[in-house]
């Protein structure tokens, strides 16, 4: 119910900015730290919210180290908090606070914004790729209904005005518009500058998702609907969406997330998905007779040819295997997926016997 906008913006002098309009994070002093909550959440290790349970149902870190660490890898960090009718403000250099939490002007706005640039000290590089972004932005607002993400870029790019009269081959460019900021002093005295933004926001979800997976790719649907389904089991604080649709071409096409992070090499909600989805298809095939008693059971390959699904699973306690995320490890979610997908797509296809 809190925080339905994100804004990032690229600065033209290297920085970062972040601003939600969510609740703001807590600028109490913390009772045995002695300092504002703000600051331990920049500055310790595993101070985030998602600690002791009751903060959030289910998020997509697992250690709690994402804002300190970049505040430890920039030069520069501002946070500015909006809460309790004030601005709140503090700034790091190098990690280390400059002064304390200290409240500012009036307001009734809520959220905060974090401003860092990070430290050329410790990159090779510090220059961001707007195309990386935008595709990440893009997707996590597919896979949050109803959340709105800005991106805008203010770095004057000397390339890409030079190559506007080309023409743009691969829709990169699509739904990005040009507007104009003001960089300079925030006092009006700035430089107008051309900048590019994307907005995205979808209320459809994972439908949309696969409507614009599908539309991206030269093949056509082979049933009209897109068949979605969405299943809690809140005891056990594990929640899917799924939605999916046939087309006409040979390859595959499923992707799975874990708590909004793409799980690339799969895991057990893709387990659950496919042993469900093989077993379900085969059934109704037999009880319709499409499969005769001699007949062999169709293979998951063959279902899954020319499918173009989306995977999402939340869950309270997420186990990845190996280094790198992307693979779920959690048992319970196997068996979870594959009763969700038994009811839920069992009663599509008896409901929708001609697709």
């Amino acid at each position: 119910g809190y925080a339905d906008t994100i804004d990032v913006t690229l600065q033209a002098d290297g920085g970062v900015r972040v601003r939600d309009n969510g609740r703001g994070i807590p600028t109490d002093i913390h009772p045995t730290e002695g300092v504002s909550a703000v600051e331990l959440v920049l500055t310790q290790l595993h101070a985030g919210g998602k600690f002791g349970g009751g903060g959030y149902k289910v998020s997509g870190g697992l250690h709690g180290v994402g804002s300190s660490v970049v505040n430890a890898l920039s030069s520069r960090l501002d946070v500015e908090v909006r809460q309790k009718g004030h601005a709140f403000r503090m700034s790091f250099d190098h990690g280390v606070p400059v002064a304390p939490l200290a409240m500012f002007e009036e307001t009734d706005q809520t959220g905060t914004t974090v401003t860092y640039w990070a430290s050329e000290e410790i990159f090779d590089t510090t220059d961001y790729d707007f195309e990386t972004i935008r595709a990440r932005f893009q997707q996590m607002a597919f896979l949050n209904k109803g959340l709105r993400i800005n991106l805008v870029d203010e770095r004057i790019d000397p390339i890409a005005a030079a190559d506007a009269d080309e023409v743009d081959l691969d829709h990169l460019d699509e739904g990005v518009e040009k507007v104009t900021v003001t960089l300079g002093d925030g006092q009006g005295e700035g430089t107008p500058v051309t900048a590019r933004k994307v907005s995205y926001r979808y209320d459809g979800g994972l439908v949309d998702y696969v409507k614009h997976l599908v539309g991206s790719k030269r093949s056509e649907p082979i049933h009209p609907e897109i068949i979605s389904i969405e299943s809690e089991d809140s005891a056990r604080a594990l929640s899917l969406e799924l939605a999916m649709q046939w087309t006409t071409a040979y390859s595959e096409s499923v992707h799975t997330y874990a708590n909004t992070i793409n799980t690339h090499e799969g895991g057990t909600h893709e387990e659950g998905f496919r042993a469900a989805m093989t077993k379900l298809v085969n059934e109704f095939a037999r009880r319709q007779g499409l499969l005769k008693d001699k007949d062999e059971n169709l293979t998951g390959d063959d279902i899954r040819e020319g499918l173009t699904a989306v995977v999402s699973v939340k869950l309270g306690e997420p186990q990845f295997e190996g280094q790198t995320k992307t693979k779920l490890g959690n048992s319970e979610v196997k068996g979870f997926v594959q009763s969700a997908m038994t009811s839920e797509f069992g009663h599509w296809l008896e409901a929708h016997p001609r697709e």
